[in-house]
């Protein structure tokens, strides 16, 4: 047990790291994180519900849509009240070896289109008019000859040779592609599309649409706060460090599949990373609620033998089953994975009926062990 605590130390400092880490580069965007001693407490947010208005209005200031006193390089219209028409027009007027923000400012619209943020294109930041008003959509789907939707954010070098085939199968999917480094999105919709590779990016107040692996977190460090995320299978697909607070929404599957929130590809047990879903409401999306009980809603699976994930002072609905983890194939890592839980609440948060290879944190058992710092360092 000492092991697996101070496990959760690592993992949960390394997250803390993160929103530590991001909080100082979204100050320049008027996007402040609370990063005193009341936050320390398990990254604590607000006290109000997931998502809500009020959180919001905290966290992106009064005016959380127009990006607040940022002036913009590039404006992007549907109309003639933009510089440029689509998204990838203003991107290529990046400048070369440019210092400091590239900042685009994408008013209300649908831009169906192929977007790459190349290497050379660091720190762009990208900000709409609202996560259902600023949309960048696909059209591809399972009908048109493709698999399942996929919005892939992160691939490492790794396991891109191992997975080659897979790869340029989701580049075709893929709509949207965030490579260069320190990308940040807000305030934003993606529609069946994504991808990023790009170290320590941000998402705020965006929409993530997708089904089966809807958010693939594939390398580096990501954060993603007031967010919300809807999925089906596996739609938060990781195998590196990723924060993830407030709302996430589960859909329903097709027919004779069921659903799991995570599935996590840690291999190594030197490897501290890991999820931390804290603060959310995970909840069924209205075609999934009448039917709620009949398809069978897991929080997650073993993707790989070492997986660890954090669920963490959110709201479970009473779709949730009682047993909680699915194993993945047969008995494969259940005595090497790590699944926690602590202080979340709902009916789908009763653990009475847990697998036994959960760990369920009360306040002294894991508050004991983790010290929660500012700017706790980690190596994931």
């Amino acid at each position: 047990m000492s092991d697996r605590l101070f496990n959760a130390t690592q993992l949960i400092g390394n997250a803390l790291s993160i929103v530590s880490t991001i909080s100082q580069l979204l100050s320049t965007f008027d996007i402040n994180l609370d990063t005193s001693a009341s936050f320390r407490r398990l990254l604590e947010t607000s006290s109000e519900g997931g998502g809500g208005g009020g959180r919001r209005g905290k966290l992106l200031g009064a005016n959380q849509n127009s990006g607040g006193q940022l002036k913009p390089n590039a404006v992007v219209a549907k109309d003639v009240s933009g510089q440029y028409k689509t998204i990838a027009t203003a991107l290529a007027a990046y400048p070369k070896n440019n210092k400091g923000r590239y900042i685009i400012y994408i008013k209300e619209g649908i831009y169906d289109e192929y977007i790459t943020i190349t290497k050379d294109q660091v720190n762009v930041f990208m900000y709409g008019d609202g996560s259902r008003k600023t949309m960048v959509t696909g059209k591809k789907s399972n009908t048109g000859g493709f698999p399942t939707f996929r919005t892939a954010f992160f691939r490492n070098r790794k396991w891109e040779q191992r997975n080659t085939l897979n790869l340029l199968k989701r580049k075709q999917r893929n709509k949207f592609a965030a490579i260069g480094d320190g990308f940040i999105a807000k305030s934003m919709g993606f529609q069946n599309t994504a991808r990023a590779e790009s170290y320590m990016s941000a998402f705020y107040n965006c929409r993530m649409n997708g089904y089966q692996d809807t958010l693939y977190v594939q390398a580096h460090r990501q954060f993603y706060r007031n967010c919300v995320v809807s999925g089906t299978i596996d739609f938060i697909f990781s195998d590196t460090s990723v924060v993830i607070q407030n709302s996430l929404v589960v859909r329903k599957p097709m027919d004779n599949q069921q659903n799991t929130v995570t599935a996590h590809g840690r291999t190594t047990t030197k490897e501290i990373n890991g999820v931390v879903i804290q603060n959310c409401s995970i909840v069924p999306k209205d075609k999934l609620y009448p039917v709620r009980f009949q398809i069978l809603t897991y929080l997650g699976h073993p993707w790989k033998e070492y997986y660890r994930a954090v669920i963490m002072e959110s709201t479970l609905a009473d779709f949730i089953q009682p047993a909680r983890w699915l194993p993945w194939a047969g008995t494969f890592a259940l005595d090497t994975c790590y699944f926690a839980e602590y202080a979340s609440r709902g009916l789908g948060a009763i653990t009475t009926k847990r697998v036994w290879y959960i760990h369920y944190h009360n306040h002294v058992s894991l508050v004991k062990h983790i010290k929660f710092h500012k700017g706790t360092s980690g190596t994931g």
